[in-house]
């Protein structure tokens, strides 16, 4: 059996800036410009547009992400040391899977609903639905922005805490270098 390694595989690390440079940008597009847009501005297509296909690479490049750190060995487990924060960075890690798996499914479930790809990719005349509010997957979508929100918040408070409380260096084994 081959040694744990001291770091996440180099692909794991790359997916997981990239899907947090990804998760960032599509949360401060829903919240900061989807969200203030009414579906009558000619703008709110465009950004819809490249929401979606952020919402997607983001739900395709998670499930390679999970793929990926199920094929690969990891490094052992980080503990804080304290019998509330242990079980709370797993859970932190595991919400956050899920639910951006669920954000991505809402969001497909949304579009499909209101009709969306046609409008948004067909090119054709067809106008948005007035409002999404009354969309059951629009009010899962819109908890689990926040929900996300929280979880990246506790992981980043987490990470830092490890990094300069505990000082046991955790950032390093989610950046390139040797294994």
């Amino acid at each position: 059996m081959p040694p744990q390694p001291s770091r996440y595989h180099p692909f794991l690390v790359a997916l997981h800036w990239l899907l947090a440079l990804l998760l960032v940008l599509v949360l401060a597009m829903g919240t900061f410009s989807l969200k203030e847009l009414s579906n009558a501005s000619p703008d709110k297509i465009g950004a819809l547009r490249g929401h979606m296909i952020m919402g997607f690479v983001i739900g395709a490049l998670m499930l390679v992400r999970l793929v990926t750190r199920l094929r690969t060995t990891l490094p052992p487990p980080a503990p804080a040391g304290h019998a509330l924060l242990d079980p709370l960075g797993r859970a932190v890690h595991v919400g956050l899977y899920v639910a951006v798996f669920a954000m991505a499914a809402s969001g497909a479930a949304t579009a499909l609903q209101a009709g969306l790809p046609a409008i948004v990719f067909g090119g054709g005349a067809a106008a948005l639905p007035e409002s999404f509010a009354g969309l059951l997957p629009r009010v899962v979508h819109g908890w689990m922005a926040k929900l996300i929100m929280v979880l990246v918040v506790l992981h980043v408070v987490g990470a830092l805490f490890h990094q300069f409380g505990l000082r046991d260096r955790l950032l390093s084994r989610m950046w390139f270098g040797q294994r």
